[in-house]
């Protein structure tokens, strides 16, 4: 065969199997295609209601509610430890804790105002 002959025969192969890798992922399409939606942690916060004060309202993907102790509640506990050290990591910890909720609620509700 010649050199010409075997140009064509393979430029009418390729072109035969590039039209089927087209025909075939068409016909393939999105509906075949199934990927799964992400689902988080259970434990995952979803929603924060409240405030320092007056207490938080976590709730959870899974559906559950936490309820921590308000900041008063908490102070109180705080000023039960022995040595002042513990006292005033207790506070920081706590004051923390609240500023950390507060920001996830503002956090949250810009996010959700997005969408």
């Amino acid at each position: 065969m010649s050199d010409l002959v075997l140009r064509r025969l393979a430029a009418f192969l390729l072109a035969v199997l590039a039209v089927g890798g087209l025909a075939a992922s068409a016909s393939a399409g999105s509906s075949s295609i199934h990927i799964d939606p992400y689902v988080p942690p259970a434990e995952t916060i979803v929603q924060v209601e409240g405030d320092a004060a007056n207490g938080f309202a976590i709730r959870h993907y899974d559906g559950s509610w936490h309820y921590p102790p308000t900041d008063s509640e908490t102070m109180a506990e705080c000023e039960e430890y022995d040595r002042e050290i513990r006292r005033f990591r207790c506070k920081v910890s706590n004051r923390t804790w609240f500023r950390a909720l507060a920001g996830f609620k503002q956090t949250t509700r810009y996010y959700r105002s997005m969408q």
